[in-house]
C-alpha cells in the first residue's frame, strides 16, 4: 500500500496540481486585493460612493442607522450588497485569470513543425540528369527508362 501511495503522490501530474493550487491561492489574494483596494473604490466613486458590501435589508422589520448598527444588534439581514461584491470579485478574478493565461500563451514559444524531408530527385542512369518521377524517357538524353 505504501508503494502505491508513493507512486500516486509523487507522479508529475499530482505535483503539478499541488503547485498549481498553491500558486492559485497566492494569485487569489492578489486578485482579491486588486478588487477590494483598486476596483471597488473606483466603482464606488463612479456609482456615487456606494459601498456595495454595506447594502442590506433588515429582516426583523426594524430600521437601523447603519450597516454596523444592524451587525451590532445581531439583526437578521439580507446582505445583497455582499452578494453583488462577490459576483464582481468572481468576474474580475475570471478576467485576471483569462488575461494571465493569454499572456503565458503569448510568451510560450510555439515549436515550429519540422520541415518535410527533402526527397532526393530521380536521376537518369545514363546521363545523370534530373528527371520527373513519372517520366518514361529522359528529357536530356532521351534514353528509355
Amino acid at each position: 500500500m505504501w508503494n502505491d501511495f508513493k507512486k500516486f503522490a509523487f507522479k508529475g501530474n499530482v505535483l503539478d496540481m499541488a503547485v498549481g493550487v498553491m500558486v492559485g491561492g497566492a494569485f487569489s489574494k492578489i486578485v482579491t486585493s486588486v478588487v477590494n483596494d483598486l476596483v471597488m473604490p473606483l466603482l464606488s466613486l463612479a456609482t456615487g460612493k456606494i459601498d456595495f458590501s454595506t447594502l442590506y435589508i433588515p429582516l426583523d422589520g426594524n430600521t437601523y442607522e447603519s450597516f454596523q448598527a444592524a451587525v451590532d444588534a445581531a439583526a437578521p439581514m439580507f446582505k445583497y450588497g455582499a452578494f453583488i461584491q462577490t459576483v464582481i470579485d468572481f468576474f474580475l478574478i475570471a478576467l485576471c485569470i483569462f488575461a494571465f493565461v493569454k499572456l503565458v500563451a503569448k510568451m510560450h514559444k510555439k515549436e515550429e513543425p519540422a520541415p518535410a524531408p527533402v526527397k532526393e530527385p530521380r536521376k537518369c542512369p545514363y546521363c545523370f540528369g534530373e528527371i520527373d518521377d513519372n517520366a518514361t524517357r529522359c528529357r536530356h538524353c532521351t534514353s528509355q527508362l
